[in-house]
């Protein structure tokens, strides 16, 4: 799968080379991070961050031709976490192709469906709409493949957001309230001032950030239009 700058991905430290960190891309070749880019300040044992072999989450700086620029220290905690999450929920569905359809048959298709998108998104896809698995594994297949996907227990994520909401109208309260009512599956609370703090539960983090993103730019619309004030709130 193509990388895209700001991406977050996964990575096995590799060297470390004068001020240079290797890292190993997880099905992307190779990137290197600049001291700088590892921890804010002055870095005064290398090996507190990083040592051969570990796993760290890197975002994307910049991808000139076959070198690619990554930053350590600009992924919250997290980012971290939530990628090795799926880092693991990843190994565990090609575990699964793997069992169904045989070592062989099974890396062959993981390596196929990497050239396009990530094997944790794509199986996830498939649970709803399998059209791409089933041409790639047939029917028969599919059914076994799908069956055991719907089976597993996912560990939820926990997406959250913070807006404020505020209004110099006569009918203010009232306004808020039918604004807030169009967060569809999501826990509410009332902060201070105008702030409201917004949390859901996913098992596909990525997607219902996607979704919520969506909402929230359609409650903005519709809060201009009432003469109500909205913005999210940078964390």
């Amino acid at each position: 799968m193509l990388l895209e700058e700001g991406d977050i991905v996964l990575c096995t430290v590799d060297r470390i080379v004068g001020t240079n960190v290797f890292v190993k891309i997880e099905n992307n070749g190779e990137g290197c991070i600049i001291f700088s880019e590892i921890a804010p300040g002055r870095i005064r044992n290398i090996r507190n961050y990083v040592v051969p072999k570990k796993k760290i989450a890197c975002k994307v700086l910049r991808i000139s031709g076959d070198r690619i620029d990554l930053s350590l220290r600009r992924v919250t905690q997290k980012e971290q976490k939530e990628l090795k999450e799926r880092y693991k929920q990843e190994k565990s569905y090609e575990k699964i192709l793997k069992s169904v359809l045989g070592e062989e048959q099974g890396e062959k298709i993981i390596k196929e469906i990497s050239k396009k998108d990530k094997i944790y998104d794509f199986l996830q896809n498939a649970k709803e709409n399998p059209k791409e698995l089933e041409k790639l594994v047939g029917g028969k297949n599919l059914k076994k493949i799908v069956d055991i996907l719907k089976t597993q227990k996912q560990k939820k994520a926990v997406l959250k957001k913070e807006i404020f909401l505020t209004t110099r109208e006569p009918n203010g309260i009232e306004l808020i309230k039918n604004l807030l009512k169009r967060i569809k599956e999501t826990e509410i609370k009332y902060i201070s001032s105008g702030k409201y703090s917004l949390k859901r539960k996913s098992e596909d983090i990525k997607k219902t950030d996607t979704e919520l993103k969506n909402t929230l730019e359609e409650l903005e619309k519709e809060a201009k239009k009432k003469g109500v004030e909205f913005s999210i709130i940078k964390k």
